[in-house]
Order: C-alpha cells, then structure tokens, then sequence
C-alpha cells in the first residue's frame, strides 16, 4: 500500500537527486575560479608594490641637479613605471572577467536548478495525482474513507506549497545575483576605459624614447653641451614669460565678484593628491618666474597620470607651447570654459585627450601629466580663471623668432586661486615647506 509518507518521500527524493549534479558542478568551477582570483590578486599586489618603488625613486631624481644623466635617468624610470601600469590594468581587467565569470556561472547554476525544480514538480505532482486518484477510488468505493481522503490532500497541497517556496527563493537568489552581475559588468567597463588610457600610455613609452634619442643627439651625451641647452632655453624661457606679461597687463578686465561661484565648486584634477607648488607670491615662485607669481597650483603626478575635468564644460581649445618656444611656458595645454563662471588651464601635459569643441564632464580625463614646457620634472599645473576675462589667443613672439603662439591668456586679475574653488584639504596633501 501507498502511503502519504511514501508519497512525500518520493517527491523531494526526485528533487534531490535532480539538484545534485548540478551543485557538484558549479562548486568545482567556482573554487577554480575563486582560486584564479586568488592567484591575480597577489599578482596585482606585486605589481603595485613595484610600481610605488618607481614613484619614489622618480622622485628621489626630481631633487637631484638637473643634469643630462639625470634626465636620461628619469627617462628610463618612467618607461619602466608605465610599462608596469598596463600589466597591473591588464591583470585587473582579467581579475574582472574572472568575478563576472564567477557570477554567470553562480547564476547559471541557480536558473538551472530552478528549472530542474520545476520539471521535478510537475512529474512528481503529475505522479501524485496518479497515485491519489487510484487509492482514492479504492477508498472511497471499499471502504467510503472521506476523512483519509480530504487529509491525504491537504497534506499533497502542502507539499506542493512548500515547493513552490523555494523555487520563490530561488528566484530571489537569482535576481540578487543578476544585480551583482550587473555591477561587475559597470567595473569591468571602468576598466576597459583604464586599459583604453594605459593604451595611450604606451604612446607615451614611445615619445619618451623618441625623446631620449633627440636628446642624446644633441648633446652628443655630453653634461657640457647639455649645460648649454639648458642655459639657452631658460634664457628663452624669461624673454617668453615677460613678453607674455607685458601683453597680460595690458588686457582691460573689471572682475566682477558676483560672477563667481563659491568655493568648492571644482573637483580635483587627479585621484592621488599632493600639491607642490602654491599660487601667488611664494618663495618658489620668486625663484622659478620672472614675475614672482605662479599663476596656478602645481601637483605632483608622475608621467602618465590620468588628469580629469574639474568641472563640466567645453574645451575652448588645446595645443603646445613647445612647438613655438621649446620648455618656455605651458607645453602641451588644455583649456575649458565651465558652465559655473570658471575657466581652467592644465598645462605640462604628455598626451592631450580631449579636442577642441568637445563637451567634458567632471571627471573625464582630458588628458596625461608630464613634463612638456617648462617643467623641471613632471607634475600637472592648474589654473584657474574668471571665464570673462581670459580666452586662447594666437600671437607672434619676438622672443621665439616670430613665430606664432597659440595659449590661453588672462588679465592679470582675472587669475584666481584654485584652491579657492577646489575641494578642503588636509596639511598632509601640500609639500611641508610651502
């Protein structure tokens, strides 16, 4: 005789059975690829360590005296810095494809249980009726049993509730999962965007080689024929610089206070912030420029750094001083006039990335920091202007033969202060002896 117990027996018996195979499976591909995961992330950890020694050793040169072996120096260490900066964002973008595989696979396994459930549901109820149907004809015609009847059904209704539960929590699982997968797919676009910048960095591997042979060619790796060099375009440099200020002062401007917005309305141009150099009347800036200003605030940023959009607005326009007046001011530049009354410069850059007309988001890169212009090893300079009063002109300068500059220019009142504007800081991000 069949009973109700053998009956629920046989129900998540099939269940049972129908779930193991698939179980087994998902946990033999997720521990291999939670062990993947493992082995990348140590991976990437040795990586960064490495990459955190080439930082301070560039650094340790940036205090050297400027010297032809210097430079060359600074060269190869930046070439190997970069080169470990893709392998690390190689690697994390596999460390990615790793997690979301993980998370497919998770999610696979649950819809396949679900499924498997399912079908095990319908056979087993498909049987029960069977089953039901039979001893409960045979009760009803021998022995007329209604009450063992009614509580045999009840108790199949119970089981077929139950069931239905955990499928529901099933589906809960999965759409969980899903949400996970989603997100792991957002980062992993974040870092096809990051493999997309060390792409451009491998430019960049490639001009500071190309930048090294020019180097060595002209001063035939000679410190004295590099001393030279260095005297001519420093000479250059102050010609360039009070020829552009004369012009500056001569702009007619009134600053109108209300035009401005308040302070911490800009975002900061890099993700790891340390300020070297402070705008205004500094002691560096009396050593540094002929006027005894700097017209911006300076942050350390080793070449290659991703350098964003302070704020939402449109590129005016880009360029290279360097092409005009070698190492003489900006090099390669930046301009964006914000929607917020602001316009800002970042200047010295290795690779320009946005282009002229291009709407830009907070955030975006625009661009890669270096040591273009005139520089005395890589950092990002950022300036900040009142919109109404500076604009990119193009102008001959008799201190570079004639030739045409292109640059952004301002009134001499229209400069602010960026950290104005910029997000608080702390005296832990601003180099201890400004």
């Amino acid at each position: 005789m069949i009973t109700k117990s053998k009956i629920i027996f046989f129900c998540f018996l099939v269940l049972v059975l129908s779930c193991f195979g698939v179980f087994m499976s998902y946990a033999q591909t997720a521990d291999d690829l939670r062990n993947k995961i493992g082995d990348r992330n140590i991976e990437i950890q040795k990586l960064e360590e490495e990459i955190n020694t080439f930082n301070k050793q560039i650094d340790a040169l940036g205090k050297e005296s400027n010297t032809l072996s210097r430079t060359i120096k600074e060269l190869d260490l930046n070439k190997k810095k970069l080169s470990t900066d893709i392998k690390v964002t190689e690697n994390k973008i596999s460390l990615k494809n790793l997690q979301i595989q993980d998370l497919s696979t998770n999610i696979d396994s649950k819809e396949g249980r679900i499924t498997v459930n399912r079908s095990a549901l319908a056979q087993s109820i498909k049987k029960i009726n069977e089953i039901g149907l039979d001893s409960t004809f045979e009760v009803i015609l021998s022995q007329n049993r209604f009450t063992d009847v009614w509580n045999q059904v009840e108790e199949l209704k119970a089981v077929d509730t139950e069931i239905q539960t955990k499928i529901g929590e099933l589906r809960e699982i999965k759409k969980g999962l899903e949400n996970d997968r989603d997100i792991a797919e957002e980062a992993k676009n974040e870092l096809l965007e990051l493999k997309s910048q060390l792409d451009d960095q491998k430019k960049l591997i490639d001009q500071n080689i190309s930048e090294k042979n020019t180097l060595l060619k002209q001063t035939k790796n000679q410190e004295s024929n590099y001393k030279k060099l260095v005297d001519e375009k420093l000479r250059k440099k102050k010609e360039f610089e009070d020829e552009l200020r004369d012009y500056e002062s001569q702009l007619k401007f009134i600053l109108d206070q209300k035009s401005l917005p308040g302070k911490g309305v800009l975002g900061w141009p890099t993700d790891n912030v340390y300020i070297t150099q402070l705008f205004g009347r500094t002691v560096a800036a009396k050593r540094l420029y002929a006027s005894g200003s700097h017209s911006g605030v300076d942050f350390r940023a080793s070449e290659g750094t991703p350098v964003k959009a302070v704020a939402d607005g449109v590129v005016l326009g880009t360029g290279n001083t360097d092409l005009t007046c070698p190492r003489g001011s900006f090099g390669k530049w930046v301009f964006i006039k914000h929607n917020n009354g602001l316009s800002t410069t970042y200047a010295h850059l290795s690779l320009i990335k946005a282009t002229q007309g291009e709407v830009i988001s907070r955030g975006q890169v625009i661009g890669y920091s270096g040591n273009t212009g005139h520089s005395t090893a890589p950092h990002l300079h950022l300036t900040v202007y009142a919109s109404a009063g500076a604009s990119v002109v193009e102008r001959p300068s008799k201190a570079c033969g004639g030739k045409i500059y292109t640059m952004p220019v301002g009134a001499i009142n229209a400069y602010l202060d960026p950290l104005e504007y910029l997000p608080s800081y702390t005296a832990s991000m601003v180099k201890p002896d400004l």
